[in-house]
């Protein structure tokens, strides 16, 4: 079998293994109805006063795709990794033609379905219950796609060095909730003390969601204040950060599933 017949072979396995957990499915697309609802109808903007929300709506539409992008993979391949383990499934996989990096990519294309479709979601959900403005950039589909990447292989690394699924869920929810609140999401950097930014220029969700919303919304007072890190606000920089982080993050996943247990 070639190496895209061994790649589709086990995409399709894995989409269907998702399917059938009806409560995966469930939450999967549950979750961006919960975050919209809380952040976009109830609890709203103020761009003319002061504080969280400050800022009209379309600048937080990078940040609701942020939260589908950073906990979905995290979790869903790093629990995946630490089923294999604990079933002895990647002794079984060592066996057949099947590579490390082939199983993650493999993961990695069901992953960007399955966020895709909640992306499309959380933007239909936007226009349907926010007066949000945003372009329809055809640079969302890289940065969902890489974005995905990043974290599946940043999930990887989790499922290899946590010693059980409860143990996957915990560190990544330990890793996932400050990166989304210290990445240029929801928070804006003005809010931030002066000391701790270069800390958020050092989050890839970072330039995730700068490029992003470079590219949904446009600059921000970011740019202006000279808190932008390494590539500024340009979409197609971060986006090219973004590839680049997403493959040294792919890579190191790979490299972490054990060939035996």
């Amino acid at each position: 079998m070639s190496r895209v017949g061994r790649i589709s072979a086990e995409a399709r396995a894995a989409w269907y293994a998702f399917v059938r957990r009806r409560t995966a499915v469930f939450f999967t697309f549950f979750f961006p109805v919960i975050i919209v609802s809380i952040f976009g109808v109830l609890v709203q903007t103020d761009p003319a006063g002061g504080g969280l929300f400050a800022e009209p709506p379309g600048y937080y539409i990078a940040g609701y795709i942020a939260v589908v992008v950073l906990f979905t993979p995290l979790s869903r391949v790093g629990s995946e990794v630490a089923r294999h383990r604990e079933g002895n499934r990647f002794e079984k996989l060592a066996t057949t033609p099947l590579s490390r990096a082939e199983w993650l990519f493999a993961q990695t294309l069901v992953n960007v379905a399955v966020i895709g479709l909640a992306s499309l979601l959380i933007l239909a959900l936007v226009v349907v219950a926010t007066d949000a403005a945003f372009v329809a950039s055809p640079l969302i589909v890289p940065y969902v796609a890489f974005g995905v990447a990043l974290f599946c292989g940043f999930g990887a690394l989790l499922g290899r060095l946590a010693d059980s699924q409860d143990g996957v869920i915990a560190a990544s929810n330990g890793v996932a909730i400050p990166l989304l609140f210290l990445s240029e999401t929801f928070v804006t950097p003005d809010l931030l003390p002066a000391w701790f930014l270069p800390l958020v220029n050092v989050s890839p969700l970072t330039y995730f969601a700068r490029g992003l919303r470079a590219a949904t919304y446009g600059p921000t007072n970011a740019a202006s204040a000279g808190r932008v890190g390494l590539v500024g606000t340009d979409p197609y920089l971060n986006l090219a950060l973004l590839v680049a982080l997403a493959t040294v993050f792919f890579v190191a996943g790979a490299y972490a599933l054990p060939r035996t247990d």
